[in-house]
């Protein structure tokens, strides 16, 4: 068992605790949280000594895990629809960035395909350690990317001199797609049986409603584009990037639609995120959305999420939801709420002690790190 005391607990899950405690069990599960001292005898004692402990951190959309060499990346250029690729089949355990991940207190991250495709592949939660993947999965498949706006135009338009070359191609062709997996989909459910098709097979969670889409998205007409073609096929969505949100808060907020916003760090490297702002976040969470920060790596360093967090504070985003929105409803609005996200009885023992508020100042980091009651990282 492993036992953090005199801590000052975020569980996430109710009021903060100020002088807590934190007990794992030896099935990597959380057993007790409480206040006060503890009278409990542990395999593994740690004092926190006053600092912040909160869950682990969730980052709700990024492409880290596939390795660091040639031949490793995340987008498939062969064909603008290949919903038939599996992240898992991808991942290095021992990527660098996952290290970086760990150490940086991020404990949970949701990892897939990147927006080169109109259609790219599945998404996986993993832990941010392991040796092997299948054990690391927290749930699989997660989500389905989906990609709009420019990424596909210019990857296969601009590089390839192929379909889709505007933004017109991109919603033309996911609508014959997705007719066609609609068609697929209604024969299997009939009774019938279609010549197989792996893609078909592939998109069948989609059109049944078990699987999400997951949407990148920034410019908000690419956002009301996708939220025509959604309602036509009836199909289960989140909105990721969502740069423009503040234009389209009152729309997403009707619809509640799950909001994943970022990165907002960087340049403004194409037109449609030219309204890239930290204050996004706070504009959407004031219109009732409950939203996840994302740092979209490796667009940006994950190591980065808690300042990120810190940044959309100080444009308007309470404190408390700011760690929300890298703990709480990262976990909700990805379907892992309840393995992970909060500190909670019979949830994964996943916990970091910080050395300071990482919200607050930028200098702030996380001292320890734990993943399933292991210590992964400890500055000692």
């Amino acid at each position: 068992m492993l036992l953090i005391k005199n801590g000052y607990i975020k569980t996430m899950a109710g009021e903060d605790i100020e002088k807590g405690y934190l007990l794992i069990g030896d099935d990597g599960k959380i057993s007790e949280v409480g206040s006060g001292e503890p009278n409990i005898e542990a395999d593994e004692i740690i004092d926190a000594e006053g600092r912040i402990v909160t869950p682990g951190i969730v980052e709700a959309h990024c492409h880290i895990g596939y390795g660091n060499g040639t031949g490793s990346g995340f987008n498939e250029y062969s064909d603008p629809f290949t919903p038939h690729m599996s992240v898992i089949d991808a991942i290095d355990p021992y990527s660098d960035d996952l290290a970086t991940a760990a150490r940086a207190g991020v404990t949970t991250v949701c990892t897939g395909p990147g927006s080169t495709n109109l259609i790219g592949g599945t998404f996986a939660a993993i832990k941010t350690v392991g040796k092997r993947v299948t054990d690391m999965i927290v749930k699989y498949p997660l989500a389905m990317k989906c990609a709009v706006g420019e990424n596909p135009c210019n990857d296969f338009g601009v590089k390839q001199n192929r379909a889709p070359r505007t933004r017109m191609a991109v919603a033309a062709m996911l609508r014959e797609f997705l007719h066609k997996c609609k068609v697929y989909c209604e024969a299997k459910d009939n009774g019938e049986s279609p010549a197989y098709d792996v893609k078909m097979e592939a998109m069948l969670p989609v059109m049944r409603g078990e699987l999400p889409l997951k949407i990148h998205v920034h410019a908000s007409h690419d956002i009301y584009t996708v939220l025509r073609i959604t309602k036509e096929f009836g199909l289960k969505f989140t909105i990721d990037h969502c740069t423009d949100g503040e234009r389209v808060a009152e729309d997403l907020a009707e619809l509640g639609c799950p909001c994943f916003v970022g990165p907002s760090y960087g340049y403004k490297t194409k037109r449609e995120v030219d309204n890239r702002s930290f204050g996004t976040a706070g504009v959407l969470r004031a219109a009732g959305i409950p939203i996840s920060i994302i740092t979209d790596a490796g667009v940006t360093p994950i190591q980065y999420l808690p300042m990120f967090a810190g940044f959309c504070v100080s444009e308007g985003l309470p404190m408390e939801e700011g760690w929300r929105a890298i703990t709480k409803y990262p976990a909700e609005q990805t379907g892992i709420g309840d393995r992970v996200g909060t500190l909670e009885v019979g949830k994964d023992g996943d916990a970091v002690i910080w050395t300071e508020n990482p919200l607050r100042y930028i200098g702030a980091h996380a001292k320890t790190t734990v993943i399933l009651g292991k210590v992964v990282h400890n500055e000692g």
